[in-house]
């Protein structure tokens, strides 16, 4: 069952567990999709209200794309525990032999290279939706302010859980141009994404 399928009841208790799959990876993919879904959900309270009809375009634009965002999030969120499981597949593979040694070898950096990738999707979506968060402010129901404001919470603790996950697999890859890539990449969407993130909150707080 794709975690997707559980009842949060479940999702909890199996996040809880002892499994070590789902874990950090996934609860940052979730804690994104909440982030998107909330500025979807700003974007719906906003448009249609006399009020704001200066802003329903917009807010029709950006409840589209917050919504697409969402899906992909908690897509990447089933994904996460599928890379982890495919690493452990891999560590389980047999090394009687030079041959199987060699192949599981592969097989492990393979693993790891995905493991790490769907975290930093992670990361480029929540700073997707970010801007779209951002957008909304002054262009949204006033009435749903701290909600855009726990969006931003939530997609900037997305990014930081995921960017933990890329980092602790960083060093077990063997191709170290793809690691500096990750790093360079990954820090240039925190140093992007996590103030704009902290604008958000400190905007909407000063609004209250």
């Amino acid at each position: 069952m794709l975690l997707k399928d559980h009842k949060l009841d479940d999702f909890t208790a199996v996040l809880a567990s002892s499994s070590p799959a789902p874990g950090g990876g996934s609860a940052a993919g979730l804690e994104g999709a909440l982030g998107a879904a909330l500025t979807a959900m700003v974007a719906s309270l906003t448009d249609g209200r006399k009020a704001y009809a200066e802003h329903w375009e917009h807010a029709r634009a950006v409840m589209a794309q917050a919504q697409a965002l969402r899906e992909k999030l908690v897509d990447v969120m089933d994904r996460d525990t599928e890379a982890y499981l495919a690493v452990t597949a891999a560590y389980a593979l047999p090394k009687d032999t030079d041959e199987q040694k060699a192949a599981r070898s592969a097989a492990i950096q393979k693993a790891m290279e995905g493991c790490t990738a769907t975290p930093f999707e992670t990361m480029e979506l929540c700073a997707q939706t970010l801007e779209l968060t951002a957008s909304l402010l002054g262009r949204s129901n006033k009435n749903a302010a701290s909600d855009l404001g726990v969006a931003a919470l939530s997609l900037g603790a997305a990014m930081r859980g995921a960017w933990l996950n890329v980092c602790i697999n960083l060093g077990s890859l063997k191709n170290q141009e793809l690691a500096d890539t990750y790093r360079a990449r990954g820090q240039a969407l925190l140093d992007k994404s996590l103030p704009l993130a902290d604008e958000i909150y400190q905007a909407v707080l000063a609004s209250l």
